[in-house]
C-alpha cells in the first residue's frame, strides 16, 4: 500500500478521539482490500512522531489509553486553554465535578455510595456526566437490588490526558488552598 504514513496521519488527524493500531489496520485494510502489516503501521506512527518533534510544529503525536492522537505541545497550552475558556459553554457544575471526582477515585461505585459521600442527592449530576460521556455504566453490584455501578469512560481519560486511573493525582498530593477552608483557623 502506497503512502501508508500519510494515510495513518490522516486517520489520526480525523479521529475525534485516540485511534488504536487495530482500528487503523482495519481501516487501511478496507481501503487497500488486502491485509496490512501491523509493523508497517507502527513504523508509520514512529515516522509521524519523529516528524512532529520539530519546533516548527505546534502539535505532537501522543499515545494515550491505547490510542494515538495529536495534542498541542506544552509550550502552547496557555493559548489553547484561553480558547477553551472562551468556548466552555458545556461547563460542569461544582456538584458534577465533585461527583466525577468521587467516581474517578472510588470506581466502580453505586449512586447510593456517591450520595453517602456527598451527603446530597446526585441524580442530576450522574445524569449530566452520563450525557457528556465522562462516566459510563460498568455493571451491577452483587448487593440487594443490584444497583448500577459507575466508572469513568475513555472520554474521561482522553479529556484529562491520562492512560489509566493510576495516573490520577494522589489525594495527599493535592494541596488545599487556605481560602478553601471552613471555619476559623486557630494558631
Amino acid at each position: 500500500m502506497e503512502n501508508v504514513v500519510q494515510q495513518v496521519e490522516a486517520l489520526i488527524y480525523a479521529s475525534e478521539y485516540g485511534i488504536g493500531v487495530s482500528e487503523i489496520r482495519q481501516v487501511l485494510e478496507a481501503i487497500a482490500g488486502v491485509p496490512v502489516d501491523e509493523g508497517a503501521i507502527l513504523e508509520a506512527l514512529e515516522d509521524i512522531r519523529n516528524r512532529y518533534l520539530s519546533d516548527s510544529h505546534v502539535m505532537e503525536l501522543k499515545s494515550i489509553n491505547n490510542g494515538y492522537q495529536f495534542l498541542t505541545k506544552p509550550l502552547y497550552y496557555s493559548a489553547v486553554n484561553q480558547l477553551q475558556a472562551h468556548r466552555s459553554k458545556k461547563k460542569l457544575s461544582q456538584a458534577a465535578l465533585e461527583t466525577l471526582a468521587i467516581i474517578a477515585y472510588r470506581q466502580p461505585i453505586t449512586k447510593l455510595e456517591i450520595e453517602q459521600i456527598r451527603g446530597v442527592n446526585c441524580d442530576y449530576s450522574v445524569q449530566r456526566l452520563l450525557e457528556k460521556e465522562l462516566i459510563k455504566i460498568v455493571g451491577k453490584a452483587d448487593t440487594l437490588g443490584k444497583p448500577i455501578l459507575y466508572g469513568t469512560s475513555d472520554l474521561f481519560m482522553d479529556h484529562f490526558g491520562i492512560a489509566s486511573t493510576a495516573d490520577l493525582p494522589k489525594l495527599k498530593e493535592i494541596v488545599q488552598k487556605e481560602d478553601n477552608t471552613i471555619g476559623e483557623i486557630s494558631e
